[in-house]
């Protein structure tokens, strides 16, 4: 017997990260350099974000890019870590399911 293929919604098939806990979405605004970027954060918040060490060489952010933060346990209200960053696709994906509502009142994306 031969397999079947895959039916064309297998295809499709995205996955995505989803906030969990504290983290939340947010939208690069400005790159200051040395790993640090001023992130508009969905929880009406600009924070200062870094990459931390072991994601510095391994995740590239541009200004415009849809990204979780992770706000910091002390000064959570204007410091975070960069955990994730995502494609568009995955991006795609959010919108379509609702999980980027007010991602409409930015009108930089």
């Amino acid at each position: 017997m031969r397999p079947q293929a895959p039916e064309p919604e297998d295809i499709n098939t995205v996955r995505v990260r989803l906030p969990r806990g504290k983290e939340t979405f947010g939208i690069v605004e400005q790159r200051h350099g040395g790993s640090r970027m001023s992130v508009r954060c969905l929880d009406d918040k600009t924070r200062i974000c870094r990459i931390p060490g072991r994601l510095k060489r391994r995740l590239w952010v541009r200004e415009g890019d849809l990204v979780l933060i992770q706000p910091w346990e002390l000064g959570g209200d204007e410091k975070a870590d960069i955990m994730y960053k995502y494609r568009p696709i995955q991006v795609k994906w959010l919108k379509m399911k609702g999980y980027l509502r007010k991602l409409d009142e930015f009108e930089s994306f």
